[in-house]
Order: C-alpha cells, then sequence, then structure tokens
C-alpha cells in the first residue's frame, strides 16, 4: 500500500519548523550583567526571582501527519474555549504559584496574577 501511495506522488508530510535565528552575545550579555546579579541577590534573601510562562491548551484536534492529495477537514468543536495556564517558578525555592483559567482572554489577568505571586513572596526588600 505504502508503495502504491509513494508512486502515485503522496507523502507522508509532517509540519516542519524554522528555527529563530539567536543572537548569541546578546543572550550572554543579559545572563552575565543582568540574569545572574539578580539570582545573586536571590539566594541572599534580597529579592525574589520568578520564570514566568503561558500555556493555552484550546479544545480543537491538532494533526501531526495525514498522507493526502489535497486538504482534508474533520469535524472539531466551535469557539474558542481553551484553558489558559499562567504559570511560574522561584528560581531559588522551586515554589510554583500556578494559576489556571477557563477562559479566551488571560492578558487581562496577568496584573492580578503577579499581584498573587508578590502577596505570596515572604521575601523584604531593602
Amino acid at each position: 500500500m505504502i508503495q502504491l501511495v509513494k508512486h502515485i506522488g503522496l507523502k507522508c508530510r509532517k509540519v516542519g519548523m524554522i528555527p529563530a535565528k539567536a543572537d548569541v552575545e546578546v543572550q550572554e550579555a543579559f545572563k552575565t550583567t543582568q540574569l545572574e546579579p539578580r539570582l545573586e541577590q536571590a539566594k541572599a534573601g534580597q529579592r525574589a526571582v520568578f520564570f514566568v510562562d503561558a500555556a493555552h491548551f484550546v479544545l480543537a484536534p491538532f494533526l501531526g501527519m495525514l498522507w493526502c492529495f489535497a486538504r482534508v477537514f474533520i469535524r472539531a468543536p466551535a469557539g474558542r474555549q481553551r484553558f489558559n495556564v499562567l504559570g511560574a517558578l522561584n528560581a531559588i525555592t522551586h515554589e510554583q504559584p500556578n494559576q489556571i483559567r477557563e477562559q479566551a482572554r488571560s492578558y487581562r489577568r496577568v496584573p492580578e496574577w503577579l499581584a498573587f505571586i508578590a502577596a505570596r513572596d515572604t521575601v523584604e526588600y531593602s
């Protein structure tokens, strides 16, 4: 069967990525002049450092690969229903103050979430 589909011109195709160009010198400068001094302050109890990211899980199918001549459509749930997860990791204590929201616009909740993290932070700043 695979020989037949190849013979008639079909290919099993996977979506590819084009890597973003990273400026190694700028990254190294940030690491040594910005990040590392702040991490040292966090270790000394002078500040808290969090690594922060968001993930958005959508209620929709994602196809990885498909043998085809033409684009195929499958039935999927309508709307923009998704779960938004705002996550953070304290660089020193590894505490993970996360929030899960079931709504489309999590960006409006980011200031509220940052206040939530700050309220949990017990470090006294000088």
